[in-house]
C-alpha cells in the first residue's frame, strides 16, 4: 500500500487523465478506507496504464479532527505525508482539462459546489439508500450492509483476492468493526454480509487484531479530544445550516463544556474568534456528550448546551456573552 500511495502523489506531478476515488466529505474512518482500498484494488487489477488514485474529501488541516482515522493510520503503519487531500489536487481544472474520470465511494450525490463534476463520474459504490434525484447517471452498486468498506472487501475478494496483503486486510477488518459496532447483534447496524467478510479477512490473516481490542482503540480515539485546540474541537463534529442569512453552526463537543469555559486557556476569546468567522450574522450551538471516561461522574446522563451568536439575535448581543452563564441542564437522554 505504502508503494502504491508514493507512486500516486508522483502521478499527481504528472499531466496525464486519472481515476480520482473519492471518499465523502465527512472523511469517516469507513469513507478513508473504502477510497484506499477501491483505488489501490482498481490500480492492481487494470491491464491498461491508468492512474487511479484515492482522494480524501477534506482538507490536510481537518485530518487530526478525526482522531479514530488519525490512530488508524499509524496502527497500520500508513504515513499521513502519503495521502491526497482535496485541497492537494484540483479536480474541477482537471475537469476544464478533460483528464478526470471519477468513482464516488460512500456516497453517491455530489454537494452543489461540485455539480459540475457530475459528468466526470463513471462509477458509485454506496451502502445507503440511493436519492434518484440527484444520483449521477452511470453505474451504480449499492447495497444496503454497515459499512461500505465490506463492498469494498467483497470486490477484492471476488476479483483479485492475490492481491489483498495484510495491511489491506487490517484497514478494511478495522473499518468494518467500528462502523458495525463490533458486530454487535443488538445494535442491528452489521448485516450478514458485513459478519461474513470480517470472518472471511480474519481466516486469510489470522494475525488481525482481536475485534473487541480494535474496536475499543478505535472507539476512544474517536472520542480523544485531548489534544485539540478549541477550534478544533468546535469543529470536529460540526453541523451547518443557513437559513435567510443568519447560518447556524451545531458542534458537539465530547466533554464537559462547563470545566471546558472554566479552564484558563483563552476557551472565551478563541470560541467567540470561532463564531464570528462563520458569518456576520451566526449562531453557534454547542452539545456536550457524556462519553464512557465521563459516564462514572453521573448518576444520570444529561447533556448541555450552549448557545453563542455573532450579532444581536433574540436579544442576545454577543458583546455581552459569558459562557459560565448559559449552561442549561436539559431532560436526560
Amino acid at each position: 500500500m505504502e508503494d502504491y500511495l508514493q507512486g500516486c502523489r508522483v502521478a499527481l506531478q504528472e499531466s496525464r487523465p486519472i481515476h480520482v476515488v473519492l471518499g465523502n466529505e465527512a472523511c469517516d474512518l469507513d469513507s478513508m478506507v473504502s477510497a484506499l482500498a477501491l483505488a489501490f484494488y482498481l490500480a492492481k487489477t487494470t491491464e491498461a496504464e491508468e492512474v487511479f488514485v484515492p482522494v480524501l474529501n477534506i482538507k490536510r488541516s481537518e485530518l487530526p479532527l478525526r482522531g479514530d482515522n488519525v490512530f488508524f493510520l499509524q496502527k497500520t503503519h500508513i504515513p499521513e505525508s502519503l495521502l491526497i487531500f482535496r485541497d492537494e489536487i484540483d479536480l474541477h481544472a482537471l475537469q476544464q482539462a478533460g483528464q478526470l474520470t471519477l468513482i464516488l465511494v460512500d456516497h453517491h450525490v455530489l454537494p452543489k459546489s461540485d455539480a459540475a463534476l457530475e459528468e466526470a463520474v463513471a462509477e458509485v459504490l454506496d451502502h445507503r439508500p440511493i436519492d434518484q434525484k440527484h444520483c449521477p447517471p452511470c453505474h451504480v452498486s449499492v447495497e444496503l450492509v454497515g459499512s461500505c468498506a465490506t463492498l469494498v472487501a467483497e470486490r477484492i475478494l471476488q476479483g483479485a483476492p492475490e492481491i489483498l496483503d495484510r495491511q489491506t486486510a487490517a484497514l478494511l477488518h478495522g473499518a468494518i468493526i467500528l462502523d458495525c459496532v463490533n458486530m454487535d447483534l443488538k445494535i442491528g447496524k452489521a448485516t450478514l454480509k458485513d459478519k461474513r467478510h470480517v470472518e472471511k479477512l480474519e481466516a486469510l490473516f489470522p494475525d488481525l487484531p482481536n475485534r473487541n481490542d480494535i474496536f475499543d482503540s478505535l472507539q476512544k480515539a474517536k472520542f480523544d479530544v485531548s489534544g485539540l485546540t478549541t477550534e478544533q474541537m468546535l469543529r470536529k463534529d460540526q453541523k451547518t445550516i443557513s437559513r435567510q442569512g443568519t447560518k447556524v453552526a451545531i458542534s458537539a463537543i465530547y466533554m464537559d463544556l462547563e470545566v471546558r469555559a472554566r479552564c484558563r486557556c483563552g476557551w472565551r476569546e478563541k470560541t467567540f474568534s470561532f463564531v464570528c468567522n462563520l458569518a456576520p450574522h451566526s449562531w453557534l450551538t454547542s452539545k456536550m456528550y457524556l462519553t464512557p471516561p465521563f459516564l462514572h461522574l453521573y448518576s444520570t446522563v444529561h447533556r448541555l448546551s450552549l448557545h453563542y451568536c455573532n450579532g444581536p439575535h433574540a436579544g442576545f448581543p454577543a458583546s455581552t456573552f459569558d459562557p459560565c452563564k448559559l449552561f442549561s441542564p436539559q431532560q436526560p437522554e
